[in-house]
């Protein structure tokens, strides 16, 4: 059975212009890349846990805010990698700056085979990004999630 993740596009109207809060991973291996790296803040679901419980708390874990509105579900999308990512999406706004970004760590050995062990954010920066240009800095099995977006925001508009 495929790992299963879950995780929130989190959207905001800015000056008529639709934009979606995307989460850079830290660490060493993302440090130097940008386009195409970028992610919505996401984890894994923990054994017997409510999916939308899991993306909830793995934001709030990621980012170091809690998220509140009313939450539709977008899909499950398959990663490149198996994984299947289930999405909410939400409009708020939350609060965010590189003073308050409260992230989660995780440890590796670094650098590889050194014997030391560092300590890194699981996120090391988050903004905001019109569709367009998140098209651009979303992980490509993520890429669907917007599209899919704007066609839940259509059909709720009517």
């Amino acid at each position: 059975m495929p790992i299963r993740s879950a995780g929130l596009l989190i959207y905001r109207w800015s000056a008529e212009e639709l934009e979606v809060l995307l989460a850079h991973p830290g660490g060493p291996f993302w440090a130097r890349k940008d386009d195409g790296a970028w992610s919505i803040p996401k984890g894994l679901i923990e054994p017997g846990e409510n999916e939308l419980a899991a993306a909830i708390r793995e934001t709030r874990e990621e980012l170091g805010v809690e998220i509140e509105g009313t939450f539709l579900s977008l899909g499950e999308y398959r990663q490149p990698s198996g994984k299947i990512v289930v999405v909410w999406s939400v409009n708020a706004d939350p609060i965010l700056s590189m003073d308050t970004l409260r992230s989660s760590e995780f440890q590796m050995e670094w650098p590889p085979k050194s014997g030391r062990l560092q300590t890194f954010p699981e996120i090391d920066r988050a903004g905001w990004f019109s569709i367009e240009r998140a098209e651009v800095k979303l992980l490509n099995g993520q890429r669907p999630m917007l599209s899919d977006l704007s066609r839940q925001l259509a059909e709720k508009a009517g």
